[in-house]
């Protein structure tokens, strides 16, 4: 019980104290995270025992990459983005809707094509965050809870 605890307070602490860059990267984490949980889940569906309560949990790692994908969209700063805020902005809507149409469908393929191009986004964002200056520590958090 302790170990979960503590485990819990340092991603806690390790998600307050992140730059905006790094906060970045682990929601790309997290949604590459749920999105493979989703694809080695239906991948059990189609290959082997059919277990009750699969979809659903198949269904709940989809939802929360689609939420993922929705503070994405609202964290981009158009003002300074420019182009390429409006580019993510649609790329991000894209997956959404090929996230919905693979859950409808129990489609692995659209799942892997935007899992692959969600690590490509995660390994550009982390190479910009290492590269970019520290940030300022104290600000306030906001928004999807990703520490559990």
């Amino acid at each position: 019980m302790g170990y979960k605890n503590a485990s819990s307070t340092y991603k806690e602490t390790t998600i307050r104290t992140a730059g905006q860059g790094q906060l970045i990267v682990m929601l790309y984490d997290e949604a590459v995270k749920q999105l493979t949980k989703a694809i080695e889940l239906l991948d059990l569906n189609k290959t082997g025992k059919k277990e009750p309560g699969r979809i659903e949990h198949i269904n709940k790692a989809i939802m929360k990459t689609e939420e993922i994908l929705t503070e994405l969209m609202v964290s981009l700063d158009f003002d300074q983005g420019g182009e390429i805020s409006k580019n993510l902005f649609s790329l991000y809507t894209w997956f959404n809707r090929e996230l919905v149409e693979a859950n409808i469908n129990q489609d692995i393929h659209r799942m892997l094509t935007v899992k692959d191009m969600l690590a490509d986004l995660r390994n550009t964002w982390s190479a910009v965050a290492s590269q970019t200056p520290a940030e300022q520590q104290n600000r306030e958090a906001v928004g999807l809870n990703i520490a559990g």
